[in-house]
Order: C-alpha cells, then sequence, then structure tokens
C-alpha cells in the first residue's frame, strides 16, 4: 500500500513564523522547558496525524461507515481481513515516532515541576497508548521511547490497562495552580493553554478506560466509574478535544481526506457501506446527505460488484480530529449512568449527544428524540436496550475519522448487531453488521491489527504473533 502522509510537517507550516515551533532541534540539547512549548505541538500533531489516516482508514472500513470501491484496489486488503504483519507498519512507527514526544515532555515537566503540562502529556500518552493497546493488545509502554532501553518489553492489555489508568489518576491528582515554569498557550493545538478543559478531558478518557472494561472485570468497571462520578469529576462538554488547524490546501488538510483524496492517484475508492448508508436511510437521517454522495451503497466488502454508480463517501479537508468529541462524552456518561446509576440522568445525557451529533451535519435531533421519535432513548427498556441505543447513536457519530472507536466498542458490546442474512437479503435488518463479501477470514470478523514484522524482527521482546480474528484481552463477548 502506498504510504501514507501524517501531514506532521506541514503542521507546522501553519506556525512557522513563531521560532518557538521550529522542531528542527535536537529535545535532548534543549534548556530546561523547551521541550514544553517546541516539542508539544509536534506530539499532538503526530498523534492526529496517524491516528486520523491510518487507523482512521482501517476503523471506517471495520466499522462498516464505507467499503473498498469496485474500480481500484487501493484498500482490499483492509475490506477482506487480509491486513499482513508488513501492511501499516508506518502507523506504528508514527504513533510511537509522536508519543516518543510526548514524553520527552512529559519527563521535562515532571523534573521541572510543571505540572500543567505534565496533565497534558499524560492524557495525551495514555489516549495514544488506549488506541495502540486496543489495537494490538500487548505494547511497549513502560520501558517504550527510552533511550536506554534498545529492546522495550511489551506489557501485557491488562497490564497496560493498569498503567495508564494509575497514569491519568496521578496526573488529574496534580495541582495546576503550584505548577513551575512555562504555561501553555498557542502550542497547545486543543484547547489554548485552558487547564479546566484538559482536566475534562483526562477525565472523560478515564471514564473511557474503565467503560472498556465493563464485561472483562465488572467490578473494577463498576467501582472506578462510581468513584470518578460520585468525585463530581468534569467531563467534556461544551468543547472538543479536538485538533481544529486544518485548511483546504496540499498538505494542511485533515488527515483521512490529505491520505485518501489528495495523496492517492484516484479519488474514489471511499463508497458507501450499506450497514451505516441503510440504517440512515430507514430513519430518515438527515445525516445521510452529508455522510455520502448520490448513487446506491455496496454490500459491505463486495468490491467484485459490477454496479456503477456507488454512492461516494464524503470528506472534508477541514473536518476536525477529534481525539475525544463532545459526544463521546455525552455517550460515555450515559452508559456510566444507565449501568450503574439506576439510569438517572442517562435520558439528559444520551439526547446530548444525539444533539450534538446530529447539529454538526446542519441536523435537527429533536424530532427524532421526542416520544415517538426514531432515536428515543428507550427509558423503560432494559439495561442492555439501553446500552445498544447509546452504542448505535455513537456508532453513527463516529463517522468519518474515529471508526476505530466504534469498532472498538461493538467488539466490547456486540452493538450494532451481526446479520445472520447476507446483505442482499430482503430480511437483512439495516444497521446490522455483515462479514466482508470477500472475507479471507471465513465467517470471522477481525479483532485487532497485527504487529508489525518490523517490530518483530528487530525487538526479541515482541510477543507471538496473533491472528487478525484473536480477540483483545477485554473482548470477552
Amino acid at each position: 500500500m502506498k504510504k501514507i502522509a501524517t501531514i506532521i510537517t506541514a503542521l507546522f507550516l501553519l506556525v512557522s513564523c513563531d521560532e518557538t515551533f521550529d522542531i528542527n532541534r535536537d529535545p535532548d540539547l534543549l534548556p530546561p522547558g523547551q521541550a514544553n512549548s517546541t516539542i508539544f505541538p509536534a506530539g499532538i500533531a503526530g498523534l492526529a496525524g496517524a491516528q486520523g489516516s491510518y487507523y482512521a482508514l482501517i476503523g471506517g472500513f471495520w466499522s462498516q461507515f464505507w467499503t473498498q470501491n469496485n474500480t481500484s484496489n487501493q484498500y482490499k486488503d483492509v475490506d477482506q481481513y487480509s491486513i499482513g504483519t508488513n501492511d501499516y507498519q508506518t502507523g506504528y512507527a508514527a504513533m510511537y515516532d509522536a508519543l516518543n514526544d510526548i514524553r520527552t515532555v512529559k519527563a521535562q515537566a515532571l523534573a521541572q515541576g510543571n505540572t500543567k503540562y505534565y496533565l497534558m502529556a499524560t492524557v495525551l500518552e495514555v489516549e495514544a497508548s488506549q488506541v495502540l493497546t486496543d489495537l494490538y493488545d500487548a505494547i511497549p509502554y513502560t520501558e517504550a521511547n527510552n533511550t536506554n532501553i534498545l529492546y522495550p518489553k511489551f506489557n501485557t492489555g491488562k497490564e497496560t490497562y493498569d498503567l495508564m489508568i494509575a497514569d491519568l489518576k496521578l496526573a488529574l491528582s496534580k495541582d495546576l495552580n503550584s505548577s513551575v515554569g512555562d504555561n501553555p498557550g498557542k502550542d497547545d493545538f486543543l484547547f489554548g493553554g485552558d487547564m479546566a478543559q484538559w482536566t475534562k478531558f483526562g477525565n472523560t478518557l478515564l471514564l473511557k478506560l474503565y467503560m472498556r472494561l465493563t464485561e472483562v472485570d465488572p467490578t473494577l468497571a463498576q467501582s472506578g466509574i462510581t468513584t470518578l462520578i460520585n468525585s463530581g469529576a468534569a467531563f467534556l462538554d461544551t468543547k472538543d478535544a479536538a485538533m481544529t488547524q486544518f485548511e483546504d490546501a496540499a498538505d494542511r488538510s485533515n488527515p483521512l481526506y490529505e491520505t485518501d483524496r489528495r495523496q492517492l492517484n484516484t479519488t474514489g475508492n471511499l463508497r458507501a457501506s450499506k450497514t451505516l448508508y441503510t440504517y440512515l436511510q430507514t430513519n430518515a437521517d438527515p445525516r445521510l446527505g452529508r455522510y455520502y454522495g448520490a448513487g446506491v451503497p455496496n454490500n459491505q466488502g463486495d468490491f467484485l460488484n459490477s454496479t456503477t454508480n456507488l454512492s461516494l463517501v464524503t470528506l472534508s479537508a477541514t473536518t476536525p480530529f477529534y481525539f475525544i468529541s463532545r459526544e463521546e462524552s455525552y455517550f460515555l456518561q450515559a452508559e456510566a449512568l444507565t449501568r450503574y446509576f439506576g439510569g438517572a440522568g442517562a435520558k439528559a445525557k444520551y439526547d446530548e449527544g444525539v444533539t450534538v451529533a446530529m447539529a454538526r451535519f446542519g441536523g435537527a435531533a429533536s424530532t427524532f428524540l421526542g416520544t415517538g421519535g426514531k432515536y428515543e432513548f428507550p427509558t423503560t427498556g432494559t439495561v442492555q436496550q439501553k446500552v445498544e441505543a447509546i452504542i448505535m447513536q455513537k456508532w453513527v457519530a463516529s463517522f468519518p475519522g474515529n471508526g476505530y472507536e466504534s469498532f472498538f466498542e461493538q467488539n466490547r458490546t456486540g452493538y450494532p448487531r451481526i446479520s445472520a442474512v447476507p446483505q442482499t437479503s430482503e430480511s437483512y435488518i439495516p444497521g446490522q453488521f455483515r462479514i466482508s463479501v470477500n472475507s479471507q477470514t471465513g465467517s470471522l470478523f477481525p479483532k485487532r491489527v497485527v504487529l508489525p514484522n518490523s517490530v518483530k524482527t528487530r525487538n526479541p521482546n515482541a510477543p507471538a504473533l496473533k491472528l487478525i480474528t484473536d480477540p483483545v484481552w477485554w473482548d470477552v463477548n
């Protein structure tokens, strides 16, 4: 597959007039404090670039937002579940390159006593590590990005989660008022130095980590979530944890748009999957016309279909990259309240999530949420019926760039449901997942991305290779 541009360098063109953002300097030679304002934005851009291109593409296929066009071959490996050890090696490397910047900032902030940069760096370290461990399971964490360790050990998925939770709780416990040294400003591409928003980002991320454990360790999940909410922790509500500095220009646009629409020789690779398309169509959801262009959807993975008027996926050059969006925050809270607080307040959070998600694309949610509405919250339903409603809306709202998150959530909860019939069947239920028509794994869905060969051959501590269909540790469905 053609190498995907992560646009890290280009993002700095947006602020190149300020020498503060000169990244062509060795971080080890920077004076105390300089790593914060110099390397921190590079880390943000690197994580947004890697997640927003490599993993957004995979996530969109495996969350069945889109399928491979039938007149091109760019992403057939993803669509038919045949990603191998020689694929997407650059994505893995790009994530750890960016984490190296973030961890440099974290180490210097800790030594200096700069609790603000320490919190910001830890939140981003955990966010990126969460994506990596949910994709690969065992990853280097405690010994990663350490120049003194040539062959870092791999922490198991369970160990990584325990470490991420502990690191995040420690950073959130720091006194930001006693921070020593520089204050974040325009080097903070997410919140411009607003530490209240960083605290909300951290709390929301911690809630997500606990929520991922609901099936594999329900006791820890319940304890962590109830303690967090009962403490009065504030979650993302008025602002997204998002990078918004994209422009409609070469090498400056949203990573997914830059990758699929500007860097490739063809711009028609991604076509509407019948899964999401028919769900929106059946519910008369106004987002249908914003997600997809004219034409008809294709059955998932049916890139040998001869249909000529397949609907093209709509992407925008200026779409933000969301580390965590407001709607994801609301849906996380709604599920937490549903599972562990008797449902009190869950409907309000769910309604907020749907409202924000639809408003992003110019839609009004009021008629969908009222009595008898297509997306009315099942207040009198069972816990599982409520969870299903929440996860279904989180799935729809993850389009286009956060499909890997809805992929994780489907593995955790089983929602959207799996169709027992082909999508060509009259009894197919819109919105249900269906195995790729050209699946290379039989009737099994992908559960992970396999570890790159470049890692296996260079690090003797790398674990044995797993199959793409082997679930990660928390996936017990």
